[in-house]
């Protein structure tokens, strides 16, 4: 296998991405979501922001990642994330880390607690997106991840579908292909090849409420994957 990734030009040139989405529950609109990342080279930070109303109560929510490329696991991990949520479910979370994502130190509130993974790295909610799609491309079909939860390790099985074909504003008809997730929380994913394999709808499978976040505006400066594969 390459010592590179798909989903990243072989170079060390810096570029960006910005995206905002809404967020919906059910058919209410309650929030909005913005993701940029800072690219240089095989390295990225990315910040996500998101406000939101949740059963009445104002919710806001900001984490800063910062992630790698990995020739040892040939993948994309997360070297440390901050996180800071107000309002539902408050918390000030610090990751950090190690043995190539295996071990993690989670700072939660003033509390510190140590993670191991024995087989897969472990990785922020960012990161997990950022390797989902690098697995996309790869053309894998089926995977397994683990996301560093505040208070717990949650392993994840993914299913790429088949493409699907949906209107989006404002880009119009959009070919995406979903990819779902089973675990500890069922969701599902879905990439746009037309916008660099982008995420464009993720949708939360709860057993009471259904959630939406919908991809409403878009901007890079990376190169796009297909000018440097081959």
């Amino acid at each position: 296998m390459a010592s590179y990734p798909v989903s990243a030009s072989n170079n060390s040139k810096q570029c960006s991405r910005a995206a905002s989405y809404s967020v919906y529950l059910g058919d209410l609109h309650t929030g909005t979501m913005t993701r940029t990342e800072a690219w240089q080279g095989q390295s990225a930070v990315i910040t996500s922001n998101s406000h939101a109303a949740i059963l009445g109560i104002a919710t806001q929510y900001q984490q800063r990642a910062e992630l790698t490329w990995s020739n040892t696991e040939q993948a994309w991990l997360t070297t440390q994330f901050q996180q800071q949520v107000s309002g539902f479910r408050s918390r000030d979370m610090h990751a950090s880390f190690s043995n190539n994502g295996f071990d993690s130190q989670v700072k939660l509130d003033g509390k510190t607690t140590s993670y191991h993974s024995t087989h897969i790295p472990l990785r922020d909610v960012d990161t997990l997106a950022i390797q989902i799609r690098e697995l996309v491309l790869q053309g894998q079909q089926q995977f397994s991840l683990i996301r560093q939860a505040s208070d717990g390790i949650e392993p994840y099985q993914y299913q790429v579908k088949a493409p699907i074909t949906t209107q989006l504003a404002p880009w119009g008809e959009l070919q995406l292909i979903p990819v779902e997730q089973t675990g500890a929380e069922d969701i599902t994913y879905y990439f746009a090849p037309s916008l660099d394999h982008q995420l464009a709808q993720a949708r939360y499978h709860g057993f009471i409420l259904q959630g939406l976040i919908q991809l409403e505006s878009y901007h890079s400066t990376c190169k796009p994957v297909s000018t440097f594969l081959g």
